[in-house]
């Protein structure tokens, strides 16, 4: 199993890093340098952590567990109004991309209100090529568990909720975090921050369950080699404007390119010595006209074949 770490330090001898996971079959996510500062994203086989960790302390670096890294989240907000999306949503999204998700604020187009609130089969289906779901709700209890529910009821993916009271537990999700409700400034107080860490910090739990569950039923091929693949067999994906152009998912890579222009190239690709279009899923994003691969388990590649 591999082990999403966010490493922090300098050039420096850096080289020794990048030549380790060369040896152990880990992978660099994401590599950002300003100056002579290194951030980048690592996943390592569970295995060699140890031996990571003295060639960062060699290095003068240091490294943090990310169960974030790899994983796309959906931020939901009821409406795209300023009565709901600004503030929380936007808190909450950055707050996860620090602890190193990738994130996607979402503002549904009726979800605001008792007898209207509902949310589309295409909205859903939108909320569904995540890995999680976050949903920011209200302030007011009645409203959250008596007409809330069902927005994100039945969904396939798992989902964390916010509101403003504090309730004990809330039906058809995987956490309800309490204490973030609507409000009119960005966080700035310690208390706030802290509700903020709460959502990533249960988030990562959830991310790191959903791997336990694939460890169990691996993939066929790991996203992790699927997305350095990609990055080299279709250069113009390295190329592409769009931030992360081929995102790292927990089952699969989102590919920022036009669906129709590359899905074939795609599909035809050769990783691990097998086609990406017999052992994944490809098909068209309902993101922008991107392209969305989602890796077969070992025990669905017969029903598929």
């Amino acid at each position: 199993m591999l082990k999403f770490l966010l490493f922090e330090g300098g050039l420096y001898k850096h080289e020794l890093i990048t030549d380790f996971l060369e040896d152990v079959g880990g992978f660099i996510v994401q590599k950002t340098v300003a100056g002579l500062d290194l951030i980048m994203n690592l996943a390592v086989p569970e295995e060699e952590l140890g031996r990571l960790e003295r060639i960062v302390a060699e290095v003068k670096g240091k490294i943090t567990i990310a169960p974030l890294i790899g994983v796309e989240v959906a931020v939901v907000a009821p409406t795209l109004s300023r009565h709901h999306l600004p503030h929380p949503a936007c808190d909450i999204a950055e707050n996860l991309r620090r602890h190193g998700a990738k994130t996607n604020i979402l503002g549904l187009a009726r979800g605001v209100g008792q007898k209207i609130v509902h949310s589309s089969p295409k909205e859903r289906e939108l909320i569904e090529e995540h890995d999680i779901a976050v949903f920011t709700l209200g302030n007011f209890e009645q409203c959250i568990k008596g007409f809330k529910i069902p927005l994100f009821k039945d969904l396939k993916i798992p989902v964390i909720v916010t509101g403003g009271p504090y309730l004990d537990s809330l039906p058809e999700c995987q956490g309800y975090v309490g204490g973030i409700g609507r409000y009119p400034e960005r966080a700035r107080t310690g208390e706030m921050i802290d509700k903020l860490k709460s959502v990533s910090e249960l988030a990562g739990k959830v991310a790191e369950e959903r791997r336990r569950e694939l460890d169990l039923d691996p993939l066929v091929v790991e996203p992790t080699v699927v997305k350095e693949e990609v990055e080299r067999q279709v250069p113009e994906a390295r190329e592409a404007l769009s931030p992360n152009p081929v995102t790292l998912k927990i089952d699969g890579v989102r590919i920022k390119l036009p669906y129709l222009e590359y899905k074939d190239r795609i599909s035809d690709m050769v990783v691990q010595g097998k086609r990406l279009g017999d052992v994944a899923s490809i098909k068209r994003s309902l993101m922008r006209d991107y392209v969305l691969v989602k890796i077969y388990p070992q025990s669905m590649l017969q029903k598929v074949k």
